[in-house]
């Protein structure tokens, strides 16, 4: 039985950055391991992002997974209730509901400023009581990640912005549309208004940190139904993944999560964690999936030097024991591709195809690259459209 490893940089394509002497942080970053897969196999680019679809980590996993999002996604937040078992009725819509920052009228913050679980989980829990009777829950989650559900299948019928597309603009402009919206944005105003004078809130700011003084509600949709990575494919995966998006998939995809002590979804994880529970499951399930947050975390913080020094985490700390485990086995292969290019300069996603890789014991290597850059994948002749395809490609070429 061939083993199989996946490996996931969220955002890690980038555009070329001043900082770093116009180069990428894939190309400025030392991937010796990233590198070597390119050497052995094969690159080119995905495209992740079908027309007529935003460029998010929903949509762009969903292909990477092998699942064509024009036929499965339904929205961001109700693959976020399944990850955390949340129960939903049939008349229910899910969603997103971000902790955020803003300031004179303008999306300051969308992570309000990174705000812990257990003072988001205090938010969400006078929310959740103080709009029970209209059938409207409030659902805590990771930091500034919760989840609304309202009993109101008209509810689906309204066109939210992703608050991270909107960092430092005036938020008037990108409010909720749609028949739903007049709800929608009354539910966001009322709410609001409840975090903004809550106590941890006033606790926040006397601590110098960035106050959750208002929420964002996006990424609404009705819980999809997706066939089994299994019957679909014949392969026994399991995922390695802090954030609830790709653990939803997961779910959805009849994948094990594997939890890991120390992943936080955010630029502080415990990668060698990740990277030793990877090289566990290989033991295990015939494939294992390992998704890192971090390198989006950084695009969106716009810090290159974070970016990079993510990147070179994930390569020495994950990818290379990753790779040491596989070649212990007569049939093995690696794919690594990041979802979706998250630029620093830009701060937010774009659908820019971005670059993958692939390699294996019985994959012959296709021309004569040697560098994991956006730049090294453009120039080869490989192009994976439209990208649900990648999987059945890295499977069973």
């Amino acid at each position: 039985m061939t083993k199989y490893a996946i490996i996931l940089p969220d955002g890690a394509a980038d555009e070329p950055v001043p900082a770093l002497g116009d180069r990428t942080p894939l190309e400025a970053a030392d991937l010796p391991f990233m590198d070597s897969v390119v050497s052995m196999g094969r690159i080119g680019v995905v495209r992740t992002v079908p027309d007529g679809f935003t460029p998010g980590s929903d949509v762009a996993t969903m292909s990477l997974l092998g699942y064509d999002p024009a036929k499965h996604y339904t929205g961001r937040a109700p693959i976020e209730a399944v990850a955390r078992n949340i129960p939903i009725h049939q008349d229910d819509v899910v969603f997103r509901c971000n902790l955020v920052n803003l300031t004179n009228g303008e999306m300051t913050d969308f992570t309000a400023g990174h705000i812990s679980s257990v003072e988001a989980a205090g938010l969400m829990k006078d929310l959740d009581a103080a709009f029970v009777r209209e059938g409207v829950r409030f659902h805590p989650g990771v930091s500034y990640r919760n989840l609304m559900t309202i009993r109101d299948p008209s509810a689906i019928d309204v066109a939210c912005m992703p608050p991270h597309d909107i960092p430092n603009e005036p938020v008037d402009q990108y409010q909720p549309r749609g028949g739903a919206a007049r709800r929608i944005r009354d539910i966001m105003l009322r709410a609001s208004k409840i975090v903004a004078e809550h106590d941890i809130n006033h606790v926040r700011t006397d601590l110098g940190e960035v106050p959750a003084n208002a929420i964002w509600l996006w990424g609404q949709g009705v819980v999809p139904i997706m066939p089994r990575f299994r019957q679909r494919y014949g392969v026994r995966g399991s995922a390695i993944a802090a954030v609830d998006l790709i653990r939803g998939l997961a779910k959805l995809l009849g994948w094990p999560i594997i939890d890991v002590p120390g992943a936080t979804g955010y630029i502080d994880t415990d990668y060698a964690a990740k990277g030793q529970a990877a090289v566990t499951a290989l033991d295990e399930y015939d494939l294992v999936a390992v998704h890192i947050e971090a390198p989006d975390e950084a695009g969106h913080l716009g810090s290159a030097e974070e970016k990079v020094k993510a990147l070179e985490q994930i390569d020495r700390l994950i990818v290379g024991p990753v790779l040491d485990k596989l070649r212990l086995f007569d049939k093995w292969r690696i794919l690594i591709a990041p979802d979706h290019p998250t630029p620093v300069g830009r701060r937010t996603h774009t659908d820019t195809p971005p670059p993958f890789c692939m390699a294996g014991a019985d994959l012959p290597r296709l021309l004569s690259f040697d560098a994991f850059t956006e730049s090294t994948a453009v120039r080869s002749d490989l192009r994976i459209d439209p990208g649900h395809e990648l999987m059945e490609y890295f499977l069973r070429t």
